[in-house]
């Protein structure tokens, strides 16, 4: 099953590499969902328009741009603004804690 057919999972419930749904692994499931971190790092710096993330997100078609839209929206981490699509404050804070990690992958990458 393609991840656009899988339904967000809520805590408790069973998700990919989890049997316990336990939050850390709902939120590993979600963001591992194609384009979720590319969407949720574009908008870490400001709002954008559908066509903004299609250009930022070269190869995501518009189905999955959508889709992943969707979901964001429906989690809390994403909402629609005046012009276009922004994080929620839920979205920044998690953003911020992401922030790290990226940065450490750029020093880790150069090892491998």
């Amino acid at each position: 099953m393609v991840d656009d057919d899988v339904p967000i999972a809520k805590h408790r419930d069973e998700v990919r590499g989890s049997r316990t749904g336990q939050p850390i692994m709902v939120l590993f499931d979600l963001l591992s969902r194609r384009w979720a971190m590319g969407i949720l790092w574009n908008l870490s710096d400001e709002n954008r328009t559908f066509r903004d993330l299609q250009a930022r997100c070269g190869s995501a078609s518009p189905s999955v741009l959508n889709t992943r839209l969707k979901e964001l929206r429906s989690v809390g981490l994403v909402e629609n603004a005046p012009d276009g699509y922004a994080l929620t404050p839920d979205g920044r804070e998690l953003f911020e804690h992401l922030k790290p990690l990226g940065d450490w992958a750029m020093e880790w990458v150069p090892k491998l």
